[in-house]
């Protein structure tokens, strides 16, 4: 994978020279291979979806390592008012025992294979995955199996969950910039289930019961919704007989038809503001709608995005920064840091600007921001955007790092796109953006 990302890396300067950006020697370019025909050559990812309509993916690089899990197509958008939180607490709740496993049996089973387990909860999905040796993979998905299907959801075990909950909500709240993006969907997406945060409120959390979690499981979890995704030291057609064998029997989704909530979230724009005189900094993120997924847009938001780019004091140079915005926070002193994001769902986004100022510079950066987002529509250059592509592409190829990341990257673009996109045909979409799409988008 080093190897890899290595060539990767040096394909990536090579291209960089030919727009003038970085001067290589010639002698070094011939040693080089260009950056498609390396983009081309990586491992193939094999998609099968077998008869239960359960989806296979994986990418084989023959390491001796591999990490599998499985993505479902489930988080807190398929949530309601009243069981707000509920798809956060049945993650916490698949690893504290199953019909033929305790916790600590578990727990013992993993640490003796020298696995690692774990899982997180988003807005639309649910993962649960395994890293472990290759020739444990069969294990491995046994036990991540056997959580989905047979977890005990004990009600001492509930109520101890519970309290591991509260606290994490505690926590989550000292970190003003999670609240400050939950506030955010709040205002954007008010009134629907992606307006709601991922661990839901104190009072649901309290009322939260077995019942409930059952109903959650039977209505969104089902092979439909599933995607086992596999990199690293994996077989693909042996992970399709392991998903057939270890979820083929299961039935789908309990539901007749597809709840309103799950449909479209409409954006709404709105200010939320919170003010609290004990905090010394002032937290802010600004955001427009953006585009989904799947949509054309969002390539040319993505290099929008990296045009604003990321700066923090505490990294110095921001005067020779090539971002303006970068430029003037460094010698204005208009903030602490800030970072351009662009968060994208199903059929919706948000494209925008989180920062951290003093109090009484809160006016001077926003007018900063909004007079950056006005240049992006009208005085962009070919330079600018042709260097926010390298980057782009640059921090893409690099965060593939390791056979997690490969896997994460699998699995969360087969619940989006339901295929994954190959390197080479993403490098070239990024290459086919050039600035009078990026004005058209912004503009």
């Amino acid at each position: 994978m080093a190897t890899r990302l290595l060539k990767i890396n040096s394909a990536l300067r090579t291209y960089s020279n030919k727009t003038s950006l970085v001067k290589v020697s010639k002698q070094w370019q011939s040693t080089v291979a260009s950056l498609k025909e390396i983009l081309i050559n990586q491992p193939a990812t094999r998609v099968t979806t077998l008869d239960s309509e359960m989806r296979v993916a994986s990418e084989d690089s023959g390491a001796p390592t591999a990490t599998v899990g499985l993505w479902i197509d489930s988080g807190s958008r398929y949530e309601t008012d009243e069981n707000n939180g509920v798809a956060h607490f049945m993650e916490h709740m698949a690893f504290k025992g199953t019909a033929k496993r305790s916790q600590t049996d578990l727990e013992l089973e993993i640490e003796n294979m020298g696995a690692h387990l774990n899982a997180y909860t988003s807005r639309e999905q649910t993962v649960f995955y395994a890293k472990c040796l290759s020739q444990d993979v069969p294990k491995a998905i046994e036990i991540l199996s056997d959580i989905i299907k047979n977890s005990k959801l004990g009600e001492n075990e509930i109520e101890r969950e519970r309290g591991v909950i509260l606290r994490e909500m505690q926590e989550v709240e000292t970190n003003l910039q999670e609240v400050v993006f939950d506030h955010l969907h709040a205002a954007a997406y008010q009134g629907t289930s992606l307006g709601r945060t991922i661990l839901g409120p104190t009072k649901n959390i309290k009322s939260i019961s077995r019942d409930d979690l059952i109903k959650y499981v039977k209505t969104n979890y089902g092979p439909p919704r599933f995607v086992l995704a596999g990199a690293g030291g994996v077989n693909h057609n042996q992970l399709i007989e392991l998903a057939d064998k270890h979820f083929g029997q299961m039935r789908g989704p309990e539901y007749d038809v597809i709840p309103d909530f799950i449909k479209s979230c409409r954006y709404t724009g709105s200010e939320i503001r919170v003010r609290d005189d004990s905090i010394p900094l002032a937290h802010i993120a600004i955001a427009v709608e953006g585009a989904g997924w799947a949509e054309a847009d969002n390539i040319p938001l993505m290099v929008a995005n990296t045009l604003i780019g990321g700066w923090d004091r505490s990294q110095g140079g921001g005067v020779n920064n090539a971002s303006n915005l970068a430029k003037a926070c460094a010698e204005q002193g208009l903030c602490h840091s800030y970072q351009s994001f662009n968060t994208c769902y199903k059929d919706t986004g948000l494209w925008g600007i989180y920062f951290v100022c003093d109090p009484m510079q809160c006016e001077d950066m926003t007018a900063c921001v909004q007079n950056e987002w006005m240049k992006l529509c009208t005085s962009v250059t070919e330079k600018d955007v042709a260097r926010a592509k390298n980057i782009l592409k640059t921090n893409m190829f690099l965060q593939l790092d390791g056979t997690t990341a490969v896997c994460e990257d699998i699995g969360r673009q087969m619940l989006c796109y339901n295929r994954r996109i190959p390197l080479h045909e993403l490098e070239m979409r990024i290459d086919v953006c050039n600035f009078f799409i990026v004005w058209n988008i912004i503009g």
